[in-house]
């Protein structure tokens, strides 16, 4: 570009009144713009359908695939619609007025949704939210107004400790609070039954097979039953549950219970919203086939998704060998990738937790192939979750141990407790003395197998100091269940892999200089 280019100074009628020839090339508005809008609320559906056709082609695929962006909903997410739509529900039931406290258990976007209407409408809103979810949703949260409280990821539906057993202790604490709760309330899957799916009817001529994934199941519930009153018999509707969530059908294909990274769907417990009587089909999707699923969105189709829509798409790939030629798809893109910028959206947290392999400068190097049990490790000491405290520092003290794995009587592992957090959390008195170790434990720690290699192992200690090496066991309940337990077999610390290098290098070039010192760390055959 000439540093010397004048600017442009045409105009259509010149100063002295003669329409002058114009020379740029215009473009003219494709759709008619809407008017102003009341309100930020008011943004809340009538979301794009988009045709994926660089995936069609990727995938060679003989029908045709549409996507319904939920993620350009005014908060971000599907959830915006239900959000909305409780609170205006109980309005109008007189169940709430504003200055009152909104309450939800969530996985984020509902309490999103919530926390949008409670800022423009006048009420208060508190969010109860396992530790799992994403640090963005958190901050989005607080910068809405909303009081967020955490809880742990690992706690069942009904354990006091869950998201859902908070929030109701928390309303009857709270004087004028009220919960919506998303996971009965009908207004949940009548949003999506009015609006989601009459949008979708009018975007395109039909709709052969809806691939949508399932949390409360009011999304898939109220879209799936207004496409079949229309549709009848001529829609299939196909439900995405992750594995370690039981909510598919048959029960059969629920046979690993165990945690999962995807956030949003999937649960423990079957919502009373949703009605698994519409779903013809589920498919099992992982948390490795989601996020590079959800990244194919980002870079082929320029969709700014979050990782559920890669579960749809991968659940979609799954069955694609069964859709007959020219059906169309429609699949529900249910949130934003704004929502976890520092989880999927990163290489260095894809890396962190298996889902991405990156070139290793170590490739060369013998050890770097070694497992992680080729350390000579010590063996673990662990702390019930139900000792105090008080006597959990105690234990560090008389151990000279830096950190202790946390571990319920059944031996699961709960989390792990550091000196550091633990006086923090006493210094705060977010815990007191007396308080059970598990409330000051760290929930999220990074895990390895023994399998696990030692160049491997360095690329994880590029963002953490100590790993936890876990086993797993596989065990068989009632009714063919099969569970999966993690048993702690080991901590490993930056410190045990530099001693390990320190002494590979001096048994290749000379006596050994540098015995293994005593320190204070935990660590484990």
């Amino acid at each position: 570009m000439s540093t010397n280019s004048k600017p442009c100074q045409w105009a259509k009628v010149a100063l002295q009144g003669i329409e002058l020839e114009d020379p740029h090339p215009h473009m003219f508005l494709k759709e008619p713009i809407f008017p102003a809008k009341d309100s930020i609320l008011d943004c809340i559906g009538n979301t794009p359908l988009v045709r994926l056709r660089r995936i069609e082609q990727a995938e060679n695929l003989s029908f045709e695939v549409y996507a319904k962006c939920e993620f350009m909903n005014a908060g971000g997410s599907v959830k915006d619609r239900i959000g909305i739509r409780m609170v205006e529900d109980a309005e109008k039931k007189g169940l709430i007025k504003p200055g009152y406290t909104l309450i939800e258990p969530t996985s984020g976007n509902t309490g999103i949704g919530i926390a949008l209407a409670a800022a423009v409408k006048g009420y208060n809103c508190i969010i109860t939210m396992p530790e799992k979810m994403s640090e963005e949703k958190v901050n989005i949260l607080k910068a809405l107004g909303a009081e967020i409280v955490r809880t742990p990821t690992e706690a069942a539906y009904n354990s006091p400790e869950s998201h859902i057993q908070v929030a109701q202790r928390l309303n009857k604490e709270i004087p004028n609070s009220f919960i919506l709760d998303q996971y009965s309330n009908p207004s949940n899957p009548l949003a999506h039954y009015d609006s989601t799916a009459e949008e979708i009817i009018q975007q395109v001529d039909r709709v052969d097979i809806l691939v949508a994934g399932a949390g409360t199941g009011g999304t898939i519930s109220g879209i799936g039953r207004k496409l079949r009153e229309i549709y009848k018999k001529n829609v299939q509707i196909v439900g995405v549950d992750p594995v370690g969530s039981i909510l598919a059908q048959p029960d059969s294909l629920n046979t690993e219970i165990c945690s999962y990274k995807i956030e949003g769907i999937g649960y423990d417990f079957i919502p009373r919203v949703l009605d698994r009587s519409i779903i013809d089909t589920w498919v099992k999707t992982n948390d490795y086939e989601s996020f590079q699923a959800a990244r194919r969105l980002i870079r082929e189709e320029g969709l700014l998704v979050g990782g559920s829509s890669g579960s749809c798409l991968a659940g979609l790939l799954k069955i694609a060998k069964d859709i007959p030629p020219n059906k169309k798809v429609v699949l529900i893109l249910p949130d934003s990738s704004r929502n976890y910028m520092s989880k999927f959206i990163s290489d260095d947290w894809m890396e962190q937790n298996g889902f991405l392999e990156r070139p290793s400068p170590l490739e060369h190097e013998t050890w770097a192939y070694l497992p992680v049990t080729a350390l000579p490790l010590q063996e673990p000491v662990t702390i019930l979750g139900n000792v105090s405290c008080e006597e959990a520092v105690s234990i560090l003290s008389s151990t000279s141990f830096d950190q202790l794995p946390v571990l319920d009587e059944k031996g699961n592992i709960l989390g792990m407790v550091t000196q550091g957090n633990l006086i923090s959390q006493l210094m705060s008195r977010r815990v007191r003395n007396q308080d059970p170790v598990w409330k000051a434990a760290y929930k999220q720690f990074r895990e390895v197998r023994p399998s696990t290699t030692l160049a491997q192992l360095s690329r994880i200690f590029r963002y953490d100091h100590y790993a936890l090496i876990v086993s797993t066991q596989k065990c068989y309940e009632s009714a063919g269940t099969l569970t999966e337990k993690k048993i702690v077999s080991g901590i490993v610390t930056q410190i045990d892999l530099l001693e390990f290098l320190v002494h590979q290098h001096s048994s290749h070039h000379g006596p050994e200089q540098n015995g293994r010192d005593e320190r204070k760390t935990n660590q484990l055959d």
